[in-house]
């Protein structure tokens, strides 16, 4: 019998971890595939991801868009209601057998909430992990609660995900999605990445990616102002950015970015997006990863590649020590870059272990999503 198994994803950061999940899920001829595509996908200003995803292959049974073209915390209530009024009426229709989710964007939490008056079981990929700076962290929780299967990247966040409640038994430590595709992608070289590019790829290389903190004490232009001062200081160095999410404030971000590029076109370059591959290839080519993304604390680590981490945004999670965290402060940032690009701490991350295992990662979510009984009727779990 075939299993009906709906996927959902509203960023680029999102899609990327799933594809290797995707291609199997899609390969699978006892599973048929619903891919729904919503957020930033669909997005101008954001990318336009949705082209990446229908060049790979991929035929969305339903495209759902947003307005994105307000990043206030209000309009991000707002967008989340459309997307919870249309995810429904989507899986009312598609009558999935159960519904994929990966992460804590609101987005996630949207289609979590319409699965479950629907009575449609969720199966959540990345739970059980801490990301204080940010309200994603209270998201993810959330998620958890609402879902039936958890797939989880470390036995610390399968221990969390059982103090929340969520029986043993449905907890699958199958390792990062996200370390899996880092080391089994086929990257592309240093001259045909900068050929594809369309700038020159000089050594020393800093990959920056930075997102609004959604629960700083800071504004976000006073955040992106001391990231940026910090950065003015390696005019040596090819700094690459990589666009900025969805959350609010990313408007200032993108703008201040984009103003910092062009006072120095040779050297910096801005993104919206690189797609999974080409973002790989050249986190396997910098020297220093800087910013506050996700990727600098899982992925990063794993090709032995220092990250300069700033502010509380990646609070909680595991720790490589390969891994400088600092504060939102120039005269910090700076310290740390410099530190990380030095010989001393480069031949550190030659050695670093990665804290999240990543074999067959893709391949133990896709087979137990078409294997387990799902139950809709959970009771709470009390740890004694």
């Amino acid at each position: 019998m075939t299993k009906r198994i709906c996927v959902v994803t509203g960023t680029r950061a999102e899609y990327g971890l799933l594809h290797r999940l995707l291609l199997i899920l899609k390969n699978d001829p006892q599973i048929e595939l619903q891919l729904v595509v919503t957020g930033s996908h669909l997005s101008p200003s954001h990318g336009m991801t949705i082209n990446e995803i229908e060049s790979d292959g991929f035929v969305p049974v339903a495209k759902l868009p947003i307005d994105l073209s307000n990043d206030s915390k209000l309009a991000t209530v707002k967008a989340m209601t459309s997307v919870t009024s249309q995810i429904a009426e989507t899986l009312s229709g598609l009558t999935p057998d159960v519904v994929v989710l990966l992460g804590d964007r609101y987005e996630i939490l949207a289609t979590a909430q319409a699965a479950l008056i629907l009575n449609i079981p969720v199966a959540h990929i990345h739970g059980g992990e801490l990301t204080s700076g940010a309200f994603d962290d209270s998201i993810r929780h959330a998620v958890t609660k609402m879902s039936s299967l958890h797939f989880v990247a470390a036995q610390e966040y399968a221990r969390r995900v059982v103090q929340l409640g969520e029986q043993p038994s449905s907890v699958f430590n199958v390792g990062s999605l996200g370390v899996e595709n880092a080391l089994a992608s086929k990257l592309i070289d240093k001259s045909d990445l900068s050929a594809e590019l369309n700038v020159e790829l000089k050594n020393p290389i800093l990959l920056v990616t930075y997102h609004p903190t959604t629960r700083s004490t800071m504004s976000v232009t006073e955040e992106i102002d001391q990231v940026l001062s910090a950065l003015e200081n390696f005019s040596s160095c090819t700094i690459v950015f990589t666009g900025v999410n969805a959350d609010p404030g990313n408007a200032e971000v993108s703008s201040q970015i984009t103003k910092f590029v062009q006072r120095d076109p040779k050297l910096r370059s801005l993104y919206t997006s690189l797609g999974q591959n080409k973002y790989l290839s050249l986190l396997n080519l910098c020297d220093a990863v800087v910013g506050n993304s996700s990727s600098g604390i899982i992925e990063a680590p794993a090709f032995g590649k220092p990250t300069v981490n700033i502010g509380s945004r990646q609070d909680g999670r595991l720790r490589a020590n390969s891994i400088i965290d600092v504060g939102v402060a120039k005269q910090e940032i700076q310290t740390a870059i410099e530190t990380a690009l030095s010989p001393n701490w480069r031949e550190r991350c030659a050695e670093t272990v990665s804290s999240y295992k990543w074999s067959n990662t893709a391949q133990l979510i896709a087979d137990t999503l078409k294997n387990a009984e799902l139950n809709l009727h959970k009771t709470f779990f009390d740890i004694t």
